[in-house]
């Protein structure tokens, strides 16, 4: 019934906890899962996971915010997608967050993503922070649309959602849009279409609520649905059934 378009299921905090992480998706109706590449040292770590179980897949990138590991090359992530369990390039982006841009650096390695995402015809994942007009910039300069892909946890405004969409991105929506003091991006998720939107967790951060504070895992990612649900006033299983419908196509993966 629901898809977690983005989790790290490699990361420190699910050490030793996997069957039990697989089995609380199995209980919450959560069917599918896309575990995401942060750097290419932990790619086969990803990789394994999802080669581990027909129902997880994984993407294959650099993180914008990571500086001291290896440097993608655009034949390099074509060679490492050519594996049929990598199914997006990323996550990959912009991050002005916690070091103030211009960084010619971080885009440069967008720009190898994008290319690579074209070359292979995968879609891209895509991380903005502090840095939305930038990274709308370099997607329409690199002509991320033919590769297309998703805004991942997305946190921007309207006008950045909509330029995404317009170059024929999704938008996901994390555990973030039950906070509270998300009224901003609460009225984003009212007005994006359904047919242009996912769900995440980013998990093991951001759990939503009712778990806030604790670490997140994809079993959770219903409770985003149940927030979209709510405010978009439908019912919970159309927004599972539509996001899988979504992140099925995107992604191009069988059911």
């Amino acid at each position: 019934m629901y898809i977690d378009s983005h989790c790290h299921l490699n990361f420190p905090d699910f050490a030793n906890r996997l069957p039990e992480i697989y089995q609380h998706m199995q209980d919450n109706q959560v069917s599918q899962a896309l575990c995401i590449s942060v750097d290419l040292e932990t790619f086969p770590d990803v990789l394994a996971i999802a080669q581990s179980r027909d129902n997880l897949y994984a993407s294959v990138g650099v993180h914008p915010d990571h500086e001291d590991c290896t440097e993608p090359t655009v034949e390099d992530l074509v060679k490492l997608a050519a594996n049929p369990k990598v199914i997006a390039i990323g996550e990959t982006g912009m991050d002005y967050y916690r070091t103030p841009g211009p960084l010619k650096w971080q885009q440069d390695r967008f720009r190898v993503h994008i290319r690579a995402a074209r070359e292979t015809n995968k879609p891209l994942v895509i991380h903005t922070r502090a840095a939305s007009e930038e990274t709308l910039r370099i997607m329409a300069e690199e002509k991320a649309g033919e590769a297309g892909g998703v805004m991942h946890c997305f946190t921007e405004s309207m006008e950045v959602a909509q330029a995404a969409m317009d170059m024929g991105f999704y938008i996901s929506f994390s555990g973030i849009v039950t906070f509270k003091n998300a009224k901003e991006l609460k009225e984003v998720a009212k007005a994006v279409p359904l047919d242009r939107m996912l769900i995440e967790t980013d998990a093991p951060y951001l759990a939503p609520v009712p778990h806030r504070g604790k670490t997140n895992e994809p079993a959770y990612v219903k409770h985003v649905a149940e927030e979209i649900a709510r405010l978009k006033e439908i019912s919970v299983e159309e927004v599972g059934e539509l996001t899988s419908v979504n992140f099925r196509r995107l992604f191009k993966v069988a059911q």
